[in-house]
């Protein structure tokens, strides 16, 4: 048993998720292979309600027409508490007024873009691609990137670099919640 976990702890995180490889614009794992979209979504809070429905229906249109299709919604706030503490521990060895001031803001203004994106999302439409040849697969994503777009949604197929980046800020957010919930069991909560 704990042979099992020092090898899984020496697994790399690509190995743990099965993904294979990143490719210029997918994820593939030994059964499929994932394209991600990100969509950006209109501010339905200043929508009227027909145009609401109008936006639900054009969306519904939109997928209805894609299959081996789902959705994602993903956190797209930053944490700037490592510059925040950074910034402080500056300001405590600081003996220029001028600097320590400068520094005072700039953690004010990371307190300010934390508080403006606490609710920030993004949506993701992540398409499986199986039984296509390469020579299809391009004109099949541009179909649908121009499909969403003509439908009145911004939407834009993630790179390879993209791709990596949301792996990694998941990673990021996966290893916080073990941290807590391995914190709040030390602490027995």
């Amino acid at each position: 048993m704990a042979k099992n976990k020092r090898q899984q702890n020496n697994q790399s995180t690509r190995q743990l998720l099965g993904i294979e490889g990143i490719t210029e614009y997918s994820l593939k794992t030994a059964s499929t292979e994932a394209v991600f979209f990100s969509i950006k979504p209109s501010n339905i809070s200043v929508m009227s309600e027909a145009g609401l429905s109008a936006k639900i229906y054009s969306l519904m249109s939109v997928l209805k027409g894609l299959t081996e299709i789902k959705m994602l919604c993903v956190n797209s706030r930053e944490s700037f508490e490592g510059n925040k503490n950074h910034l402080k521990a500056l300001a405590k060895k600081e003996e220029n007024p001028a600097v320590w001031k400068l520094l005072e803001q700039d953690a004010q203004h990371l307190d300010h873009i934390q508080a403006m994106t606490a609710t920030a999302r993004k949506f993701l439409l992540i398409v499986r691609i199986r039984r296509l040849k390469d020579k299809e697969i391009f004109s099949y994503l541009n179909r649908i990137e121009k499909t969403l777009n003509e439908n009145g949604f911004s939407a834009r197929r993630y790179s390879g670099e993209n791709i990596k980046t949301l792996l990694a800020a998941d990673q990021q957010h996966l290893k916080l919640r073990v941290r807590k919930q391995d914190f709040q069991k030390d602490i027995g909560v």
